[in-house]
This record gives structure tokens, sequence and C-alpha cells, in this order.
């Protein structure tokens, strides 16, 4: 089973249904229920989901989405050493997607999914949309 690191993009399409792109990611989740993959996804992306639900949802409510997709996926953490490789990679002009790509990479994760393939031009991991792991995996 490959190792998948999931941009915070990804899990926002499933939680908002954000068309078309909800589709992909609910079919990526139901092949980890059929573990045909491992979802992982970084601390950092817990406390953007958490910023982005409380803006429609009341805490308890965003509290508990989160403990549900805690079921679903690994949470990866987020220390100085992922932190330290961002500040000094310079290849990586969104921090973000730096702290994304080292919590990968220190993980041992094997495909980051993510739609913004371009920030993650000059990664050493396989990057691709949900849709083009899905079809793989088919």
């Amino acid at each position: 089973m490959k190792r998948v690191l999931l941009d915070t993009n990804i899990i926002i399409d499933l939680l908002a249904k954000r068309e078309p792109f909800d589709q992909d990611a609910r079919m990526l989740f139901s092949f980890a229920d059929k573990e045909k993959v491992i979802l992982y996804t970084s601390a950092l992306s817990i406390a953007n989901l958490s910023y982005v639900l409380l803006k429609k949802r009341k805490p308890e409510e965003a509290k508990q989405i989160l403990r549900k997709l805690k079921l679903l996926v690994g949470i990866l953490s987020l220390d100085g050493k992922i932190i330290n490789l961002t500040l000094n990679d310079n290849e990586f002009n969104d921090f973000e997607d730096g702290l994304q790509y080292y919590s990968a990479l220190e993980n041992n994760i094997e495909i980051i999914v993510t739609r913004n393939l371009k920030d993650f031009k000059n990664s050493r991991i396989p990057v691709m949309t949900a849709r083009q792991l899905n079809e793989i995996i088919e």
C-alpha cells in the first residue's frame, strides 16, 4: 500500500464539497477505506482546516469534523527540523508547501496529492492530483 500525503486543498475539496474536485477526493478516501492506500496529512493541514471550518461552523462542530477526519488519515508531526529544512530551501516560494513537502519527505511518504502541482515542481517525491492517483489505483 502506498503512503500518500494529502495537501490541505484535497481535504477542503472533500469537506466543502467543492465541485468537481470533491468526487476525486471522495474516491481517494474510498480507496483508503478499501486499504488500497494509506492517507496522511500534516499537522499544519489540521490547523488550516480548523481555520476554514470555523468560518462556517461552530467550534464544537469543527472539532467533531476533525475528529472524524483523524480516524481516516494519519497526522504527521511538524517539528523544528521540518521548519529548518523549509526555511533553508529556496525552491519553495510558498512556505506552507515547503512544510508539506518536508513533512512528507521526513515520514517516508511515497506520493503527494494536491491540486497545485506547480507548487511542488522540484519534489523528489511523485506529486499528482487526486484524479491521477485514482486512475492509477483503479
